[in-house]
Order: C-alpha cells, then sequence, then structure tokens
C-alpha cells in the first residue's frame, strides 16, 4: 500500500524559485502560469512534465516566485507591459502579482549595455554576492519555504575571457571577489552565491555563469545541482528535432540559413554586438555536432524588431542534397510566442534540479540538456544534441529512483 504520510508531505512541500531578472516577460510569464493553476485554473498545456508521475517532483501549485531586477515595477505592472498575457488572464492574478517586486539586483553595463535600471545593488563583488546571500536566507525566513532554487533569465552578458585565471579555480575566484576582477560577471556572483548557500542553480541565458571550472569545481565540492545553458525554446528547438531526422535519412545539409526577429527585451538586449555575439556563441555548434559534419554555410542572424514584442519569429531555408547529388530545400516559419515557449521549461527545469537536490546528486545535471541549447556536461564529455536522445535521458534520470 502507498504511505500516504509520504505522499501527504510531498502535496503540501513547498518550493521557492528565486529568479535573476523577475521583471524580464518570461519571469513575469512563468509566475503568472503559475499563479493561474493556483487559482483554479486546470490548463497544463505546454508543461513537458504535467503528465509525468515521477514522486518528489514539486506540485506546480506549490511553487512560489521571488527574485532580482534592475527594475522595480511589481509583477503586474511588468505583465501589462510585456503584453504576453491576455487581458483576461491579467486581471484574475492582478492583485497576487502587484504585492510581488523584486529585489535590488547586480547591474553592469559593461556586461549588459543595452539593458539598465535604478534597482541595483551598489558596491563592490563581495558586497553583491553577501546581499544576494543575505536575501536567500531572508526569503527562506520569512516565507517559511526551505526548498529553493534559483534560475537565471537576466539579460544576455557578454563573454569574459574563458582563459582568465579568476576562472578557473574556487581559490583564484574567491580572491577575484575580494579585488573585484572584471572577468567575473553579473551572472557569475549569482551563481556563487546560490552554490555556497546551497541553492540549486539553473542558467536559462548564454551568459557564462556556472559553468566556468570555478564554479562547477564548487558545485561538486558542495553537492548542488546545476545546470544550463541558454534555454532551447523556439528555432533550436526545432532545428535539433530535424537534423537528426536528416541524418537518419543521409539527406545532406549543404547550408542552412536561420533568421529571427524580437521586439520584447531579450532583443533589446540582443541589439548589442558583444551580448548577441553570446548568443551565436550558444546557437552555432548544434548542427555539426548532430550530423557528424561541418555545416560550412550555417547563418544565424538575429535582429531587434521592436514592433513584434513577444511574438518572435524564427524562418529557416535549408537546403538539402539527396540521392544521385539532387537538390531540395525545406522551408520553416515559426510564428512562436518566445516567453509561452519559455516560462514552462524554467518551471520544469526548477522541478527537476529540486528533485536532484531531493536525490542528493550535486555537480553537472546532464539529464536536463534537453531543456538548453548548449547543455552543460560533466567535464571532459561529449554534449548531446538531438532531441529525441535528449529527451530520453530526461525520462530515465527521473524514472531512476
Amino acid at each position: 500500500m502507498p504511505d500516504t504520510n509520504i505522499d501527504s508531505v510531498q502535496a503540501s512541500r513547498r518550493l521557492g524559485v528565486l529568479v535573476v531578472g523577475l521583471g524580464g516577460a518570461v519571469a513575469t510569464t512563468a509566475a503568472a502560469g503559475i499563479e493561474l493553476l493556483r487559482s483554479g485554473s486546470n490548463d497544463l498545456a505546454g508543461l513537458p512534465l504535467a503528465n509525468v508521475g515521477v514522486a518528489g517532483l514539486a506540485q506546480y501549485r506549490n511553487m512560489h516566485f521571488a527574485g532580482w531586477d534592475v527594475r522595480d515595477d511589481d509583477l503586474a505592472s511588468a505583465v501589462r507591459e510585456h503584453r504576453v498575457l491576455d487581458r483576461e488572464q491579467a486581471e484574475q492574478i492582478d492583485a497576487r502579482l502587484s504585492e510581488m517586486r523584486p529585489w535590488p539586483a547586480v547591474g553592469s553595463r559593461d556586461y549588459c549595455r543595452n539593458i539598465h535600471g535604478s534597482n541595483t545593488i551598489e558596491g563592490g563583488h563581495r558586497h553583491a554576492v553577501e546581499q544576494i546571500c543575505d536575501n536567500i536566507r531572508q526569503y527562506r525566513e520569512e516565507s517559511g519555504i526551505a526548498n529553493l532554487v534559483m534560475i537565471n533569465l537576466a539579460s544576455v552578458e557578454r563573454w569574459p575571457d574563458l582563459g582568465a585565471e579568476v576562472l578557473q579555480s574556487v581559490a583564484a575566484f574567491e580572491r577575484g571577489l575580494e579585488s573585484n576582477d572584471p572577468s567575473i560577471s553579473p551572472a557569475m556572483l549569482y551563481a556563487y552565491a546560490a552554490i555556497v548557500e546551497g541553492v540549486p542553480y539553473g542558467n536559462f541565458t548564454p551568459s557564462l555563469a556556472a559553468d566556468i571550472p570555478a564554479l562547477t569545481r564548487l558545485a561538486d565540492e558542495r553537492c548542488v545541482p546545476v545546470a544550463g545553458k541558454d534555454g532551447k525554446t523556439g528555432q533550436t528547438f526545432v532545428k535539433t528535432v530535424l537534423a537528426p531526422a536528416f541524418r537518419a535519412r543521409s539527406l545532406y545539409v549543404e547550408g542552412w540559413f536561420s533568421t529571427n526577429i524580437l521586439g520584447n527585451r531579450d532583443g533589446l538586449a540582443l541589439d548589442n554586438a558583444d551580448s548577441l555575439q553570446s548568443k551565436l556563441n550558444t546557437k552555432g555548434s548544434v548542427l555539426d555536432e548532430i550530423l557528424g559534419y561541418h555545416v560550412e554555410d550555417h547563418l544565424v542572424n538575429i535582429q531587434y524588431y521592436k514592433p513584434r514584442g513577444d511574438n518572435k519569429e524564427a524562418w529557416d531555408n535549408i537546403d538539402l542534397v539527396g540521392f544521385m547529388g539532387q537538390k531540395m530545400q525545406m522551408k520553416v516559419n515559426f510564428l512562436c510566442r518566445d516567453s509561452i515557449l519559455a516560462a514552462p521549461l524554467v518551471i520544469e527545469i526548477a522541478r527537476v534540479l529540486d528533485l536532484a537536490k531531493q536525490r542528493k546528486r550535486g555537480g553537472v545535471q546532464e539529464q536536463l540538456g534537453v531543456f538548453f541549447k548548449a547543455p552543460m556536461t560533466p567535464a571532459g564529455k561529449r554534449e548531446e544534441h538531438a532531441f529525441g536522445a535528449q529527451q530520453r535521458n530526461l525520462i530515465e534520470w527521473l524514472n531512476a529512483a
């Protein structure tokens, strides 16, 4: 017979999701979706693990959002600004979201030139880490929620020098905190704070964070689950579905031209060359890894187009070579909703990271690769990009109690 006491504990177990970039479109959409479920909705469309019955996965209605943002608008105001939800949905949860306001965040014009605000933590690296840690502890105490995860949904940062000594070891990184080393980015400060506080960390952005040697080592030492990077939502999701099929049918990919237009805050951040390069770094290697050869004419273009807002358009032209060298084309035009695709993945990443901590599985969480463009893997292990293989890895991990 099932243990009703265990079932009761799991049903009442709450999970706090601490978001870096709480006022952004993806974060507010995720928080709004959970509030709609809590208010009585039973619509679980778009949530990939909604029908996966695994003991220990947090129930959606038991998830609670808080976090940091350089803008101090309450979440109800942010929802209205981003215009992802329809009016009826927004009004239904307006009162609850209006009570949620971000904590001051770490901001850096050097790392993210196009996004700024006045709700910021002043001072150097060490002070910022102490403030982030204080926020985590205070939230635990005031909310009574012991189980936390942190998700990075902040705007895209430029990449630092990957070879910088400060990024290579825990000791060097901690010395860098004291000296305000410029190679340490805001994303890394949050990842470090999460790990030292024992909070699982997921990086949904292309920014470098827990995937530098210093922090992956620290996560291993502290047995804290970490995962990332760059959420796989639209165009790359489709690419990792189609490319394995082309390989299976021996259709040679001669070229693949991808273009994106979007007008939300993410698009504005990518309207800077350094931030854009970070995004291209995570999107570019997918095809070669899946197909097993270099696609010379794999071109990726991202344009900020303000009128489109959160309604992103991802357009692909694929040039294929088939039997007897005959050439063909495939064109895919994905008129998608950026945050509607991303928010459910954020929710599921949080649930799986929390489950990994319950299972005492620290370090890099390879099973979460299905949700990322550039998934973290243990040192020396090849990334898996094919969607079907990634999905099997996740389901097998979930079912392995």
